[in-house]
C-alpha cells in the first residue's frame, strides 16, 4: 500500500508539472523501457531515439493518467506504441501469410541455447518477425491484441511468431555450426 501511494503522490506530482518527479519517474522506468525499446527495433541507437519520444509523450499526456493499471503498465504501452510507429515509419509491411509452414525432419535442430545466441538471432530477425515475437515472447501480448494493434489478423500474428521461432531456430543453429567448426 504504502508503494501504492508513493506512485500516486509521485504522479500527481508528474500532472502539477513538478520536473524533480518528472526525472523521478524517469529514473524508475526508463532502464526497463529502453529494454523493450531494444528487443522491439533491434538497436540501440533506434532504442534511445524510441525511448526519449516516448517519455516526452508520457510527460505530456500524464493528466490523463487515471490510475487503473500501474504507472509502468501505462508507461510501457506508450513505449510500446511508441516503438510500432519507429517501425511503421520505417514501412515495415506484414505480409497475410495463409499457408502453413512446414518443417522437416532436417530443420528439427536441437541446438545449446545460449542467451547471447537468442539475443542475436532475435536481433537478426527481420523488423516484421522481430516484432511479433517481441510482442507475443517479451511483452506478454496475445495474438489477438498483437493483430489489433498491428492491423492484421490473429492468424498472420500466429504465422509470423512460428516463422520467428523457426528463424531463430535456425540461425542459431547456423551459430552453433560455426563454433564447432572453428
Amino acid at each position: 500500500m504504502e508503494k501504492l501511494n508513493y506512485h500516486k503522490e509521485l504522479i500527481e506530482e508528474c500532472k502539477s508539472g513538478n520536473r524533480s518527479a518528472q526525472f523521478k519517474l524517469y529514473r524508475m522506468y526508463s532502464k526497463a523501457m529502453f529494454n523493450t525499446c531494444c528487443r522491439m527495433l533491434g538497436n540501440e541507437m533506434d532504442a534511445e531515439d524510441a525511448l526519449q519520444l516516448a517519455f516526452v509523450k508520457v510527460f505530456k499526456n500524464i493528466h490523463q493518467y487515471e490510475f487503473k493499471s500501474t504507472p509502468g503498465a501505462w508507461i510501457k504501452r506508450i513505449v510500446v506504441n511508441g516503438c510500432l510507429d519507429f517501425i511503421k515509419k520505417r514501412k515495415i509491411h506484414f505480409e497475410e501469410i495463409n499457408d502453413r509452414l512446414e518443417v522437416t525432419e532436417e530443420e528439427v535442430i536441437e541446438p545449446n541455447y545460449d542467451v547471447s545466441m537468442i539475443k542475436d538471432a532475435v536481433d537478426a530477425l527481420a523488423d516484421g518477425y522481430r516484432t511479433v515475437f517481441n510482442l507475443y515472447a517479451f511483452e506478454g501480448y496475445d495474438h489477438k491484441e498483437i493483430a489489433i494493434i498491428l492491423n492484421t489478423s490473429e492468424a498472420n500474428s500466429k504465422s509470423q511468431y512460428s516463422r520467428a521461432k523457426q528463424h531463430i531456430k535456425r540461425i542459431i543453429a547456423e551459430q552453433s555450426n560455426s563454433i564447432k567448426e572453428s
